[in-house]
């Protein structure tokens, strides 16, 4: 907690006063919270009730903890972007990491037998590097083949796992429970959000005719096109609407592993509600 009480106790009176005055002073603001946010997250990842796990944790925590992770790294990257004005590398990835936060909160919705499907979903392409060894694959003649077969022989031993032992996976397509990640994100979130946040991000990472308007084109007046080499500035509207997905699997986290106490408590609702309130007054002074 001291390292967590470092972070959070400038923000006091004289600190907040004018900082909303303007948008220049609201971005400013931001990206001092933003990095604050994600360093807050890393310290909940690394609190630990020593009498719940007194060296680690089991591998039906593991992969909760992992995704979380995976999710401060993911927005400390964001941040950086943000940083340099390059909205565009932040919607690329700010997909993975609201998949990321959607999956942990899912996962801490089920028992031990949804942490096994989940874990087992993601031996996909690691049962077919088997498969290719069998059908006989020069590959794994190199050395660069055999390190990778030996890891993924290690990982399935660790597990006490066969070829034999995904059966209900491939039944299912290889998706959690059979589910899409849409039906997923529906049970955490909501499906209305679904389009306007993780579904439209997918033109991020496949790209899209509008992606391309969007961030690499110029529309000349006679109607042409031409190419746009420079990055588009990024705003409090490309990080705090995300910010809105990572709060919950934290919380549930911190709930699972029996360490959410009142502190934790109030730190989460204020990142929450300082988060709204950012964006609530940008989006009042935002001229378009």
């Amino acid at each position: 907690m001291d390292e967590i009480l470092t972070i959070t106790e400038k923000y006091d009176a004289d600190y907040v006063s004018g900082a909303f005055d303007t948008v220049e002073g609201v971005n400013k603001f931001a990206l001092t919270f933003y990095k604050d946010v994600a360093e807050i997250y890393d310290c909940l990842t690394r609190i630990k009730n020593v009498e719940r796990n007194p060296t680690g944790y089991s591998i039906n925590d593991a992969p909760i903890l992992g995704l979380l992770v995976r999710v401060w790294k993911l927005l400390k990257e964001v941040i950086r972007y943000y940083e340099e004005d390059n909205a565009e590398i932040i919607s690329i990835l700010e997909r993975p990491l609201i998949e990321a936060s959607v999956t942990a909160a899912y996962l801490m919705m089920g028992d031990e037998g949804l942490m096994e499907d989940y874990r087992k979903c993601s031996y996909k392409d690691r049962l077919r590097i088997l498969r290719d060894l069998e059908s006989g694959s020069v590959f794994f003649d190199t050395k660069a083949g055999k390190r990778l077969l030996a890891s993924v022989r290690e990982k399935m031993a660790m597990e006490g796992l066969t070829p034999q032992s995904f059966a209900q996976q491939k039944k299912n397509r290889w998706r959690i429970q059979g589910k899409s990640f849409r039906d997923i994100f529906a049970d955490v979130e909501h499906d209305d959000l679904y389009a306007c946040t993780y579904g439209m991000m997918s033109e991020s990472i496949h790209g899209s005719w509008n992606e391309s308007v969007d961030w690499c084109l110029v529309r000349n007046d006679d109607g042409t096109f031409s190419a746009n080499p420079f990055s588009f500035p990024a705003d409090i509207r490309f990080v705090s609407p995300t910010l809105r997905f990572t709060n919950r699997p934290y919380r549930l986290w911190l709930q699972r592993i029996d360490s959410y106490d009142e502190n934790l408590k109030s730190l989460l609702d204020w990142v929450e509600c300082t988060n709204a309130a950012l964006f609530r007054k940008f989006d009042a002074m935002y001229d378009g």
